[in-house]
Parts: C-alpha cells; sequence; structure tokens
C-alpha cells in the first residue's frame, strides 16, 4: 500500500491500561499507569512522532503514561544541543576525566551530588517479567507466514542486509562514527579561563604559543575537513554552526573540553564506539557478552539485584532488541537510522554504554549502564554530554537531526530532576503536545504534579484522531482501514480500545502503522 510502500511498515499490538501498578520512582504499590503496545516492528518516522507524544520503549515495549492518572507523571525532555552550553558542573565532569586519562588521577571524596545515571531506571524499563510475558504473547512468529505473505504482497522492500553491511565498514571505522579521542598529532586550541583573559605579568609568549596552535589546528582541519578517520567529526565544524572562538573572554565549546589533547605518556586510553544492536552488526556481537557482564555487574552494585538476575535473555530483550527498522536514507547520517550501543572502551575494555536511538530529529537516549568500579568518574553525566556532542556532530551532515532527548522528566522525583540541568530544554506538553521552554513549566510543576504546559486555552491537539475510519488494520491476512473493519465487529470494548489507541498515537500514526486485531 502506498503509504508504507519505501519500506517496512509499523505493526503493533496494542494494551491498554486496566488497571494501576506499582511505581518505580515513588514505590506506591499501586500508583503507576500507562498504556502500551507490542511493536513487532517500527519505522523511525513512527517512533519520532511517538515519542513526540509521550510515548517510550524499554525493549519492544513502548508505553505511555496516563499523566493526568499516574502518581508521577513523567513528561517528555528534550535538550537543544546546538545551543547548549555546559554548566560549572559538567566541566567539572569534564575535567575529572581529563585529568584521570592524563595522570591516572583518581578524584577524593564521594560524588554523590553528581547524579550517575543519564536515564535512571523508568518504571517499566525494570519490569522483566511484563516484557517476557509480552514477548512471548506477541512474538512476531505467531504471526506465522500470513502477516509476511500479506506485506511482501503488497511491495515490501525484502532488502534487509544493506543496512547491515553499510555499517560494518562504520563499525570497523570507530572513531569515525564513534567519536574516539583524537589523535595526538592534533592539537586542540586552548584559551584562558573566561573573564580572566591576557595576564601582562606572564610573558607574551604565552600569546604567540596559542596562535601557532590556532594555526596548526587550522592546518588540519583544511587537510582533512571532515574531522578525519581518527577524531571526533564535530571537530571539523563548519564556521557557521560552531564558531571559532573570537576572543579569550568566550567559553569553551563543549568539544574543546571533551577532546582537549592529552599528553603522548597519558595514562589511559578512552574510545567511544557506536556499534548498530538491531540487527545486529559483527562488532555488536563480538562485544555482547562483555557488555552483559558490565550490565550485570551495574545492577548488581547499584541496584542490589541478585547474581542470578537479570540473565542473559533478559539483558538482551530489554536492551538489545529493539522494534526500530535500520534505516540508511543517503540524506541520513552516515551511521543510519536505528538502535545502536554507545560503547566507552578504556584501554581495551569495555566500562560504560549507552543505549541510545538515532531518529530523524534527535538521539533519544535510552538507558545507561557502567562498570561501578568507575562511578568516581561520573559516567551517567559524562556520557550524558558525549551524548550531546554525539548529536551535534550527526547535525553536520543531517541538519534536521538537532535535538537530545533524555526520556522523562519527573519533577516529583527528586533523583529525576537533575535531566533539568541541561539546558536549554524543552517539555512537552501532555494535552496539545507542543515543546514548551522548562523555565516556563517549573513554576506551575511546584503546584501541581500533572500540567498544562500550554497556556494557550484555545489551542488543541493538532494531530488528534479526527477520522478514525481511516486507521489502518491487520486482520485475518488482509490490511483495510478500521471502517472497514468494524462493520464485521459488534463487541463494544473493541471499539472502545481502538478509539482509544487512535487518540493516544494521533492521525497520522494510526494511518501509516498496522494495528493487529486478532
Amino acid at each position: 500500500m502506498a503509504f508504507w510502500a519505501g519500506g517496512s511498515p509499523s505493526i503493533v499490538d496494542y494494551f491498554p491500561s486496566e488497571d494501576f501498578y506499582r511505581c518505580g520512582y515513588c514505590k506506591n504499590e499501586l500508583g503507576s499507569r500507562s498504556n502500551g503496545m507490542w511493536a513487532h516492528s517500527m519505522t523511525v518516522q513512527d517512533y519520532q512522532d511517538l515519542i513526540d507524544r509521550g510515548w517510550r520503549r524499554s525493549g519492544k515495549y513502548v508505553y505511555k503514561p496516563v499523566m493526568n492518572q499516574t502518581c508521577c507523571p513523567q513528561y517528555t525532555i528534550r535538550c537543544r544541543p546546538l545551543q547548549f552550553q555546559p554548566s560549572k558542573s559538567h566541566k567539572k565532569v569534564l575535567k575529572k576525566m581529563l585529568k584521570f586519562l592524563a595522570k591516572g588521577e583518581i578524584p577524593k571524596g564521594s560524588c554523590k551530588d553528581e547524579p550517575m545515571d543519564s536515564t535512571v531506571d523508568d518504571a517499566v524499563a525494570g519490569d522483566f517479567a511484563l516484557i517476557n510475558k509480552l514477548d512471548i504473547q506477541c512474538d512476531l512468529k505467531t504471526l506465522s507466514d500470513d502477516l509476511k505473505e500479506s506485506l511482501e504482497s503488497e511491495g515490501k522492500n525484502s532488502k534487509k542486509e544493506e543496512p547491515h553491511e553499510l555499517l560494518q565498514s562504520q563499525d570497523f571505522a570507530g572513531e569515525k562514527l564513534g567519536s574516539g579521542e583524537p589523535s595526538h598529532s592534533v592539537k586542540v586550541h586552548t584559551v584562558p579561563k573566561p573573564g580572566k583573559g591576557a595576564d601582562l605579568s606572564k610573558p607574551p609568549c604565552r600569546k604567540a604559543k596559542e596562535i601557532r596552535k590556532e594555526r596548526r589546528r587550522l592546518k588540519l582541519l583544511q587537510q582533512n575537513p571532515a574531522g578525519g578517520q581518527d577524531g571526533f567529526q564535530a571537530q571539523g565544524q563548519p564556521p557557521s554552526l560552531f564558531p571559532a572562538k573570537a576572543n579569550s573572554n568566550q567559553p569553551k565549546a563543549l568539544e574543546d573540553l571533551i577532546f582537549e589533547s592529552l599528553p603522548e605518556n597519558a595514562s589511559h586510553k578512552l574510545e567511544v564506539r557506536v556499534v548498530r544492536s538491531s540487527p545486529p552488526s559483527s562488532q555488536f556481537k563480538a562485544t555482547l557478552l562483555e557488555s552483559y557482564q558490565v550490565y550485570k555487574r551495574y545492577q548488581m552494585v547499584i541496584h542490589k539485584n541478585s547474581p542470578d538476575t537479570p540473565t542473559e535473555s533478559q539483558f538482551t530483550r530489554f536492551l538489545c532488541t529493539s522494534p526500530l527498522e535500520a534505516e540508511t536514507p543517503p540524506n541520513g547520517p552516515d551511521c543510519g537510522y536505528g538502535s545502536f550501543h554507545q560503547q566507552y572502551w578504556l584501554d581495551g575494555k569495555i566500562i560504560a554504554v549507552g543505549v541510545i536511538d538515532i531518529l530523524p530529529n534527535c538521539v533519544s537516549s535510552v538507558y545507561l549502564y557502567y562498570d561501578p568500579d568507575y562511578s568516581f568518574l561520573s559516567l551517567g553525566v559524562y556520557s550524558a554530554l558525549r551524548e550531546i556532542a554525539f548529536t551535534r556532530q550527526l547535525h553536520e551532515k543531517t541538519s534536521q537531526l538537532s535535538y537530545y532527548y533524555m526520556g522523562f522528566y519527573i519533577h516529583s522525583c527528586p533523583k529525576m530532576k537533575y535531566k533539568g540541568q541541561y539546558r536549554p530544554s524543552d517539555l512537552l506538553c501532555p494535552e496539545t503536545y507542543v515543546w514548551v521552554p522548562i523555565e516556563q513549566c517549573l513554576p506551575s510543576l511546584e503546584n501541581s504534579k500533572y500540567c498544562r504546559f500550554n497556556q494557550d486555552p484555545e489551542a488543541v491537539d493538532e494531530d488528534r484522531s479526527t477520522e478514525p475510519d481511516r486507521l489502518q488494520v491487520f486482520h485475518k491476512r488482509a490490511i483495510m482501514p478500521y471502517g472497514v473493519y468494524k462493520k464485521h465487529q459488534k463487541d463494544p470494548s473493541e471499539e472502545a480500545a481502538v478509539l482509544q489507541y487512535a487518540s493516544l498515537v494521533g492521525q497520522k500514526c494510526s494511518e501509516r502503522m498496522l494495528l493487529l486485531r486478532h
């Protein structure tokens, strides 16, 4: 059919909320409520549109909190990386990492004042029992060959290997895609601390040295405008996006802070590699066991899990399996769209993994886990800053990809409020689905857990379901509009569930996605 002829469609089973369950934030035994769907497959554009309506995925389970009923309302939050400036606490974390890499220096005291998880456990995220149960009920295999035959007969593009093969070369490039530390030949320009400027009590050769370093840096960039295979692409930024600093009073760019040059005899080497997790690339498969062991230790030490949980199978379903279809359009990022693991390698071993989705308009952070032995490096904050820098890098080729989604902001949960510290950022209005600067939302949240952020009382959801009969249904080997399907159904609860689904996903997605009816 024309609405998905370019590739595989999104195929979902919808599960309306029936009752309340235990909240993973405030621990209320019967406080949390959400609607969900099991996504057998999903296009990146559909998922982009869904998260812009307050949905979020955990494995293949995609859920949306019932905002005006749940005990801890969860507001989708996004950061604007192109305008992002690191705060003093962010700079402190980056300097701490640089000192550790350069000299092996380990900070004294605890780091409890710095949030460690860039995406602290979501209420549904840790519910392995629910995910496993749905995985068994809704496995794509249970659809037999009927669905596959129907999709192929409608013009489904069955070339599945192209994204996988394309990414093999990307994986082995490593630093080009994943942003390893700059090679020692690249000297990153450094300037005096903001507000200090030139110190006349020091020899004038300091200024000349800075000029020489800048000339060397520009010469290297002219020789390799794309940033090269050895470094972070954002080092070769177009002047219009991240202009060179005109004077020493301007703050350093995020990239300058992250990729400050290290001495040749540095104590440690850090590399960040991005590998496709779904479908799994060869590099992902080769490192899966090591990655799982890091996650297992993280759960045991940080979240006090028993040694026998989670199993490798649960880990795979939760953090490796994804419904997102890999897409590699020519105008997209070099790595393509879909689900990835951003692996942090220290001296040849994995110490942290950020699970991310790369979508048409954003990088969406799904989860972070790390080796507890390196908690002193504040890896949650560090990884969030790296993901913001990575978004800026991807934006250079794909201009519409310009946001960093951090999951849910929960004002009533102290350990989740830190996400608001990455400024500028916006919260999603739960009624009209428009983005509102967080500064405008906070006063309302101080007075009420649930808030409509859009101040225009006449504003409505522009993508609300207005023609539910156009919703696409897959039933008994046939794809049909809901208007045709409902003529053969007499169960009133069936209609209520379908209409609720349509209202939650919006008109656009309801016409593109296939809703399974059994």
